[in-house]
C-alpha cells in the first residue's frame, strides 16, 4: 500500500540514537552507526522521531510500505525490558513501574553467562541489576526503599557462583528483611559455564 512513512537520510544521520530512543513503536535500530527503519511495519507514520533529531536526517516521504500493524508493535513492547534505567544505583525509589510489579535484582554477568536470560527471567519482571564488586555499594538501603515504597509482588535473585556476588544476595536479603514485608522470593544462581544450580 502507498502511505506516509519516514525517511533516514544517512549522510545527514550522525548516529546519536535520539530517534530510535523516542520511536515508542521500536521501528528505528542504530546499525553500524546510523539510524535505520528496520521494521516499516512498526512505522506508525507520526513521526515522533522527527523533532528529536538534531541533523535533520529525518523526513516524510509517501511511498509503497507495509500497512501499520499495531497488534505486531504491541506484542513486541511486552518482549521488552520495562523500566529504565535497570541499574540498581539509578533507579527511582518511587518510579511508577514498580508498583505491583515482580522484581528481578540479577548479577550484571547473569545476562552474558546465562543464554536465555531474557527470555528465562526478564520477561513480565522489572528488572534491576548491579555488581557489588564494580560499583563498591551496599545496594540493601535502596532495595529497602524501593521494597518499602511500592506494592513489589515477588522477588527473584539471580546471581552467578563467584563470591563477589553473594554480595548482591546478601543486600537483596536483607532488603527484604528490613521492608518488614511478607514477599515471596527466590535466589537462582548461574555457573560460571551458563547452567543454574540446582
Amino acid at each position: 500500500m502507498i502511505r506516509k512513512i519516514i525517511r533516514i537520510d544517512k549522510e545527514k544521520c550522525n548516529g546519536c540514537g535520539a530517534c530510535a530512543d523516542a520511536c515508542h513503536e521500536g521501528a528505528i535500530d542504530i546499525i553500524n552507526g546510523k539510524a535505520e527503519l528496520v521494521r516499516e511495519h512498526f512505522c506508525d507514520g507520526l513521526g515522533d522521531c522527527l523533532p528529536e533529531c538534531p541533523t535533520g536526517a529525518i523526513s516524510f516521504e509517501e511511498r509503497e510500505a507495509p500497512e501499520y500493524d499495531e497488534e505486531a508493535v504491541k506484542e513486541a513492547q511486552k518482549k521488552t525490558l520495562q523500566n529504565w534505567p535497570v541499574q540498581i544505583k539509578l533507579a527511582p525509589v518511587s518510579a511508577p513501574y514498580f508498583n505491583g510489579a515482580k522484581l528481578l535484582i540479577a548479577a550484571d554477568c547473569t545476562a552474558y553467562a546465562y543464554a536465555n536470560f531474557h527470555q528465562d527471567f526478564i520477561r513480565n519482571k522489572v528488572t534491576l541489576i548491579g555488581c557489588p564488586k564494580l560499583d563498591q555499594v551496599d545496594y540493601s538501603e535502596k532495595l529497602t526503599e524501593i521494597i518499602q515504597n511500592n506494592n513489589i509482588q515477588s522477588v527473584t535473585i539471580v546471581r552467578m557462583e563467584v563470591p563477589c556476588c553473594g554480595g548482591l544476595e546478601m543486600a537483596a536479603k536483607k532488603a527484604l528483611q528490613n521492608s518488614e514485608k511478607f514477599i515471596p522470593w527466590q535466589v537462582i544462581t548461574i555457573s560460571i559455564d551458563g547452567k543454574t544450580i540446582e
